[in-house]
């Protein structure tokens, strides 16, 4: 456990060093739980926005985009449920005067029977090696399966707990579990309660005329709002989606683990419109697209699982979510859900506006149904970024540390380095930074030794780096080094940028990404 400690603390250093994720207003001691995107961790994020959005977006031709308001009247939260069952499960330790979600503490020791099995797993590869069936393994070997059952049994009991409200039961599972509270390690327990996660503020000029509104939980509902809008004005024919990113705010009582819980973060999300009935369809079918999204950025197959609700929301009939495995374990990284006619329903009694599609092949209107995909882009970001970030051994007892991004989401592709600042090579390469930056984001680097700037370079993640030499002014050629495999070779400068981007370029990836499915 240290060790994932250990591995994570260096996540956030190196991304503070390298112009990542600083801590918000720092010089001011900071803001819990609130960060800033630096100049590196801007781009990445903007990459894999856009890397969403085209292919979301831009690659179906029934799915469009919008940029709803962060305000929205207050009657909006009202019937989207969010006034009356947007709450969290709070407990206190009454020695370390500590608050918990008690959900979280209940989830937190399923992990720990969770890494048991991965221990039994790790011991049994080992034994048996290349004849071992991990399949076959979870499914016979008895300690295996009492240990899933173990977890499975708690799960449900705490899913039924929250779906009946039985905060009492929260409490005595806790109890039951002997869960101590991590900083005062007693089980010194408070009951649970539940606690709104709304922001409120005011929109007006005077505080007596002013209305209370919310800063928004999440983005959704600016799309559920529109959905009429959206329809008539793109004459849009079911099924069809609306997508959004944006900012959404929730006063997190116990934010944590550095931008995976925060309490203003960015949602990428899709609700799409379907015919009552045809869910189950739908929703096998974004599984699959999503979690093959997720795939084509190579951080590997056994990083991700899906996890289905114990607990269904109030307006879902089907729920899951793609987990990923983060330095602290599997955690949640994008939900996607069956949410029947709830939303529109809900907006249409609220408002009394009609929210119905008519469907010319039936003859007849309808409130459609809504399957909802929705990922953490700040979440994605810790996800690529903690994966990415590695120290190798090299030979000579040597180490590096490198942050393997995939190459369509790094920040800056390419560095260019004059091997000496003298020699007519600084101009040189001047020019191929100038020639190169109108297609991508490119590095100019001449101080120190050119092996140090290599490593500068591995570390903030940029894929590749151009040496201009001696030999460059003889025959017009630079050496390209890959930032993966330390390799170079020897190409004309008329060849860079063909070259660069075969291994860059986002349409390549996303044309990948539909051929493989």
């Amino acid at each position: 456990m240290a060790n994932q400690e250990d591995i994570f603390k260096k996540v956030i250093s190196h991304a503070k060093e390298y112009g990542y994720i600083f801590p918000s207003s720092e010089i001011y001691d900071g803001l819990s739980a609130v960060y800033d995107y630096a100049q590196n961790g801007v781009e990445l994020k903007k990459n894999l926005r856009e890397y969403w959005w085209k292919a979301m977006v831009q690659l179906h031709e029934n799915i469009v985009g919008i940029d709803a308001a962060i305000f929205m009247h207050p009657t909006t939260w009202k019937a989207s449920g969010h006034v009356d069952a947007f709450n969290d499960p709070l407990i206190d330790n009454k020695d370390s005067k500590k608050r918990y979600r008690a959900d979280t503490l209940v989830e937190d020791y399923v992990a720990k029977i969770e890494d048991k099995i991965e221990k039994e797993v790790a011991k049994a590869q080992k034994r048996f090696g290349e004849a071992f069936d991990k399949e076959q393994f979870l499914s016979t070997n008895p300690k295996v399966i009492e240990y899933k059952e173990r977890a499975e049994a708690i799960l449900h009991r705490l899913g039924k707990s929250l779906e009946r409200e039985d905060l009492a039961d929260v409490k005595a599972l806790i109890e039951e579990l002997e869960i101590v509270c991590p900083i005062s390690g007693t089980k010194n327990w408070t009951e649970v309660k539940q606690f709104n996660l709304m922001f409120g503020t005011k929109l007006g000029a005077t505080s007596e005329g002013a209305m209370d509104l919310y800063l928004r939980p999440e983005t959704a509902q600016g799309i559920f709002v529109n959905f009429s809008n959206v329809q008539k004005t793109g004459r849009m024919k079911i099924p069809f989606g609306i997508a959004q990113t944006g900012k959404a705010f929730r006063n997190e009582i116990v934010a944590r683990q550095f931008i995976f819980r925060m309490r203003e973060f960015e949602q990428m999300e899709m609700q799409f419109f379907i015919k009552p009935g045809t869910q189950q369809e739908w929703y096998d079918h974004w599984k699959k697209t999503r979690l093959a999204w997720h795939l084509s950025l190579g951080l590997g197959a056994e990083n991700y699982r899906f996890h289905d609700h114990e607990k269904l929301a109030h307006y879902a009939d089907a729920a899951c979510d793609i987990e990923f495995r983060f330095p602290f374990g599997f955690k949640e990284l994008e939900g996607i859900h069956s949410r029947t006619d709830f939303d529109l329903s809900n907006h249409e009694k609220y408002s009394g506006k009609k929210l119905q599609y008519f469907d010319p092949d039936e003859n007849r209107s309808y409130v459609p149904y809504v399957l909802e995909t929705s990922v953490g882009l700040d979440r994605l970001f810790l996800a690529i970024f903690s994966h990415s970030l590695q120290e190798e051994a090299l030979e000579g007892g040597e180490t590096r540390t490198v942050l393997r991004l995939p190459f369509v989401l790094a920040p800056t592709k390419v560095a260019v380095l004059p091997l000496v600042k003298k020699d007519g090579l600084p101009e040189i390469a001047l020019d191929i930074f100038n020639d190169l930056r109108f297609d991508f984001n490119v590095a100019y680097d001449e101080k120190d030794a050119v092996g140090r700037r290599y490593r500068r370079q591995d570390a903030v993640g940029t894929p590749f780096c151009i040496t201009v030499d001696h030999q460059t002014k003889e025959d017009n050629t630079v050496t390209i080094r890959h930032r993966d495999t330390m390799e170079q070779q020897r190409v004309p400068i008329s060849a860079l940028r063909e070259l660069i981007l075969k291994e860059v370029d986002m349409n390549q990836w996303l044309r990948k990404l539909r051929l493989e499915n």
